[in-house]
Order: C-alpha cells, then sequence, then structure tokens
C-alpha cells in the first residue's frame, strides 16, 4: 500500500510539471512571444478581459527545447567548479558555483527530497536571491517566510497565471514538506542577505527585442536590434548563457519608460495624493521591511509587479491580502510599472 501511495505520488508530480510545461507553451503562444516583443500602448488594466501582460508572465516558447548535454563541462567565470548540463538540470542538486558566497546547505535546501520536494537551493539559487521568475527568500522575516508557505499549501496563495512550472513546481514540491524542514530552509535562507545591486533600472524610449530563451526569462534577441518599449517592464540579463547555467553574481538590466522611476517615488512615498497607500508605512522608509512585512527594496521588478497584479486580481487570499487590497484597487498599468521601477532601483 505504501509502494503504491508512493508510485501515486511520483505520478501525481510528473503530471502537473507536465501540465505546467503544455500550459505555459499554450499561453506563450497565445500572447505572441514566439519573435520580438508586442507593445500595448494603451493597456488598461480595469477593462473587462483585460489579459495578464506576458513580459509579467514570461514562459517558455512553445519550439523552445533546451540544448543536449554533449558531455562538455560547464563554467562560470570566477569558479573552480565544472558540472556537465545534465547535472545543473538536477532539481535535487542545485548547482554550486560559489560556495563560498553562502553557509553549508541544510538537506532540504542541497538535496530536497526524492521524489516530489525539490531542493529549495535550485528554483531560488544557493544564495536565495532567486530570478525574476520567482521570490528572493533571502533574509525573510521568519512570520512571512512561514505564511507563505502556508498560503501555498493551502492554495490561498496563487498567481494570476497559475499553471506555469515557477508556479506549481513550488506548489508540488512544498505540499509534502515537513514543518521542520520549512523551519530549516528558514533558518539557513536567513543568514544570507542580499548586499548587492542585482538589477540595475534604466529608463529609456527603447529596448532590446527579446524573447524568453529558456528558464522562463526574456533574454535580447541576437542582432535583431532595438524596439520601443511602450506599456511595459523589460528585465533581462546581462549574461543570458551564464543566468541559464544558474550563476548567482549575473546581474539584470530592467527597462522601464522614461519618468518611472520618479513617478514611483511620489507613489511609492505619498501614495499620490491619495490614490493608493504609501508601501513605506508597512515597507519602511528604506523599503527594507518591518517585523513581519517583506522587504521590497532592490527586487526584480516583474517578480514585484506580478505581485500587485495578482493582489489587484484579486487571486491572492492568503492571511494578509485583505491589506494589500486598498494599495492595488485604484492603481493603473503606469502606476505600478512606476511603483516597481523605484522599488527595484532602491538598494536592497
Amino acid at each position: 500500500m505504501k509502494n503504491l501511495i508512493r508510485v501515486a505520488t511520483v505520478v501525481t508530480g510528473v503530471l502537473l510539471v507536465t501540465a505546467a510545461i503544455v500550459a505555459a507553451q499554450a499561453i506563450g503562444a497565445a500572447n505572441g512571444i514566439s519573435g520580438p516583443t508586442k507593445i500595448n500602448a494603451k493597456a488598461d488594466i480595469n477593462a473587462a478581459g483585460f489579459p495578464p501582460p506576458y513580459w509579467a508572465y514570461p514562459v517558455n516558447l512553445p519550439d523552445y527545447v533546451a540544448p543536449a548535454d554533449k558531455g562538455v563541462p560547464q563554467r562560470v567565470p570566477n569558479s573552480n567548479i565544472t558540472l556537465t548540463l545534465t547535472q545543473i538540470r538536477d532539481f535535487f542538486s542545485p548547482p554550486d558555483w560559489h560556495p563560498e558566497d553562502h553557509p553549508a546547505m541544510p538537506p532540504i535546501v542541497g538535496q530536497g527530497r526524492k521524489p516530489q520536494v525539490w531542493a529549495c537551493g535550485y528554483c531560488h539559487l544557493p544564495t536565495g536571491y532567486g530570478k525574476p521568475e520567482n521570490a528572493n527568500v533571502a533574509n525573510l522575516p521568519e512570520a512571512y517566510f512561514m505564511q507563505q508557505v502556508a498560503d501555498f499549501k493551502s492554495g490561498a496563495r496563487r498567481s494570476t497565471i497559475s499553471d506555469t512550472l515557477p508556479h506549481t513546481g513550488m506548489v508540488a514540491s512544498i505540499l509534502p514538506t515537513t514543518d521542520a524542514e520549512m523551519k530549516e530552509a528558514y533558518d539557513y535562507f536567513a543568514k544570507n542577505k542580499l548586499t548587492m545591486q542585482r538589477y540595475k533600472v534604466v529608463e529609456g524610449t527603447m529596448v532590446p527585442k527579446t524573447k524568453v530563451q529558456g528558464s522562463w526569462v526574456l533574454a535580447p534577441i541576437d542582432g535583431e536590434g532595438m524596439e520601443p518599449i511602450g506599456q511595459r517592464v523589460i528585465e533581462v540579463p546581462n549574461d543570458p548563457a551564464l543566468t541559464t547555467l544558474r550563476d548567482w553574481r549575473i546581474g539584470f538590466t530592467t527597462y522601464v519608460p522614461p519618468g518611472s522611476i520618479k513617478k514611483g517615488e511620489a507613489l511609492v512615498t505619498t501614495g499620490g495624493n491619495g490614490k493608493t497607500v504609501q508601501c513605506t508605512i508597512c515597507h519602511g522608509n528604506d523599503l527594507r521591511g518591518i517585523g513581519p512585512v517583506p522587504p521590497i527594496a532592490g527586487r526584480s521588478a516583474i517578480y514585484t509587479f506580478r505581485q500587485l497584479y495578482d493582489f489587484k486580481d484579486g487571486v491572492r487570499h492568503g492571511a494578509w491580502s485583505p491589506m494589500m487590497k486598498p494599495v492595488v484597487q485604484n492603481l493603473t498599468m503606469d502606476d505600478m510599472i512606476a511603483i516597481v521601477a523605484y522599488t527595484s532601483s532602491r538598494m536592497p
């Protein structure tokens, strides 16, 4: 009977991942990210049936195929580690290019628990810094960290587009975890602090033409040049190849429309003349969090945008979600772009 349950668990996990990949590909095709990005300059987030902006919810292209592992050792700068592509893609053994950057990983972070609990350090990286498709979990307040775990388990924390692998993989992995494992993960990530500016925010009217090049991250298309930014945030790795190898020392450039940072500062610090509740009340004047409220400074802009959008869309039902309702209810697309441009530009 135990073996039957174990097999059923494995099958369920595989089906979840497979369904996520198929659904993600369908979403990518529907949103037109098979080539240069599309511009939606007059997007109205309050309009009936408004689709989530594809640039905030990037998914792998329908025709994306990961490069075959030919056994060639892979390396990243300033590391003596060599790994094959198969090793780098192992959900139960995160590539640890720079072990000097963090304490020794406990089992739940560095190994996970087969067959379903992926190592926390795989998606969120051994430092906890994460990437645009998932959260930075380094140095979060314990109460917040544990509440998000509980919300994922209960289904209270969902996403507007919840059938992509970063979300379904998180849910599938976290469901079987024990309280002791999550406390072990929290205690580890609490020791890691983000001390560098990983996201450089740049205002401009033109951005590189981009597409999703694996790992649910937008990247410039070689040789395709530039295009107008429109009403978008375009966040790209400074070295897409090394980012795909999961080197956390590689930063990102976040392109935002002109004037976004100044407008965002006004909304974040004053509420924009009553349009919203100023973020600094709960997240602190430096946006580095207060008590159980998480830091939001220096995080991925499109990750933060997704959280605002998900709150506004009404799919977040966690214990503290009602506190965000008055914050987001009157925000437009431009407002949210401005807010995340400013928060991402601050030192973490």
